[in-house]
């Protein structure tokens, strides 16, 4: 399920709040490939707002995979 927004990506990642903490790291690194792979779609096309929504939304998972690593 690709991840549209920011605001999405914040939903999702409180909805994952309450799983344990290796389930969070899974479904977090999934999501950043898939976002990856939707950030080069984009590229291709050259959509540059759809790079950087992507972008904004990889950095809101990459927060929350180095906050359950610290």
């Amino acid at each position: 399920m690709p991840i549209k927004t920011e605001d999405e990506a914040r939903q999702i990642i409180k909805g994952w709040l309450d799983a344990p903490v290796p389930a969070q790291e899974r479904s977090l690194r999934q999501a950043i490939e898939e976002t990856e792979l939707a950030q080069m779609y984009y590229e291709q096309k050259g959509n540059d707002n759809g790079v950087a929504r992507c972008g904004r939304i990889i950095d809101l998972l990459n927060d929350r995979r180095k906050n359950l690593e610290s």
